[in-house]
């Protein structure tokens, strides 16, 4: 089994494990005053402190995950506020933001600035924009971003769900969304940072916990896990997934590399195979032992057409394109075995057709 679809969950890092173990042997309840709940919640406020260390200053509220994060932020930030939304946001924001003006992109997938400007002049605005698209890897210019939204006095949450754990985020953003499996932690855990002075108030009323931001027993295996992940060693994988890439045009002139003339994150390649159905080539891929995806993984098994590709005006593309992520761990091995099935799928699809 070869498996390519880091961008849905990587693999759980060995610091990761052993962090998640030894918090389940933490028996109490952090919101507890005893012996074991004091015991828990030193593990709690070291992984609070963490993740704030490793992302920014500010405060951090522990979620259940990145859906839930920017929701947490879009709740808490839109009132009395316009809502724009980057055109490629991932399904998670354009749900929880309905009714949102959306900021274009251009052909490569990158955020219209001038565009975010003109919008920007029309009144208070929470501007939302991932740091990284889940399914193209292609990077906003978060530092014009950042600047343009300080000038025109808008709030900026960012969705670092992909970007965090593989590169670096700029600041700027008065709120940042991160989710621990993404990083090679466990499922199940996800934070909100709160830049310094922003407050926003609870989305999941309960007892109290997170400062009465987020109410809940928070999950400390999976926080403990997405701690100890968030500061491991990011891999640089640009090298494999480029000599993946050169090798499939190689293979196939006609394919179509997604945001590639721009910058992306270096795990991440979407690749279209025109007059392909991109469910077709997920399943071939599979039979022959790969793992890849098509789109957001967060669509219940659904494979559709990409409303990121078609925000790119790619057109029919948007039918035909797969997402190959390269996990943390990944070896020339596992590319070399993604270019043998590939061309396998494409020569009998070829042979199908003629």
């Amino acid at each position: 089994m070869i498996y390519l679809d880091a961008n849905a969950t990587e693999p759980l890092r060995p610091e990761a494990r052993a962090a998640a173990i030894a918090a389940m042997d933490c028996l109490g309840n952090p919101s507890s005053v005893h012996t074991d709940g004091r015991a828990a919640r030193r593990l709690l406020e070291a992984a609070r402190t963490t993740i704030g260390t490793r992302f920014g200053p500010g405060s951090v509220v522990f979620t259940s995950g990145g859906t839930e994060a920017n929701a947490l932020a879009i709740h808490g930030l839109a009132p009395g506020r316009r809502v724009l939304v980057g055109a490629t946001e991932h399904p998670a924001v354009l749900a929880a933001a309905p009714g949102a003006v959306a900021i274009p992109v251009d052909g490569d997938g990158v955020v219209s600035l001038a565009a975010l400007e003109a919008l920007l002049r029309e009144g208070p605005a929470l501007v939302c924009l991932m740091a990284a698209n889940n399914e193209t890897g292609v990077q906003h210019p978060l530092a014009e971003v950042a600047a343009l939204c300080r000038a025109a006095g808008a709030m900026l949450q960012v969705d670092a769900v992909q970007a965090a754990g593989r590169g670096t985020v700029p600041g700027g953003w008065h709120s940042l969304a991160i989710s621990g499996h993404k990083m090679g932690g466990v499922k199940g855990a996800g934070a909100l940072l709160l830049a310094p002075g922003v407050e926003i108030g609870a989305l999941i009323a309960g007892g109290g916990q997170e400062r009465g931001q987020r109410g809940g027993t928070e999950a400390l295996p999976a926080i403990a896990a997405m701690a100890a992940a968030a500061v491991s060693d990011p891999s640089d994988l640009s090298v494999l997934r480029d000599r993946m890439e050169a090798r499939l045009l190689d293979l196939a002139p006609e394919v179509v590399i997604a945001g590639k003339a721009v910058p992306r994150l270096g795990n991440t390649s979407c690749i279209a195979l025109p007059g392909v159905a991109a469910e077709t080539q997920v399943i071939a891929l599979d039979l022959a032992g790969v793992r890849v995806s098509a789109g957001a993984a967060c669509s219940s098994g659904k494979v559709a057409r990409s409303h990121v590709l078609e925000a790119m005006g790619l057109g029919s593309l948007a039918g035909c394109a797969i997402r190959v992520s390269l996990p943390w761990n990944a070896t020339e091995q596992d590319v070399d075995g993604f270019i043998i099935a590939w061309a396998a799928m494409r020569q009998r699809i070829s042979r199908s057709a003629a």
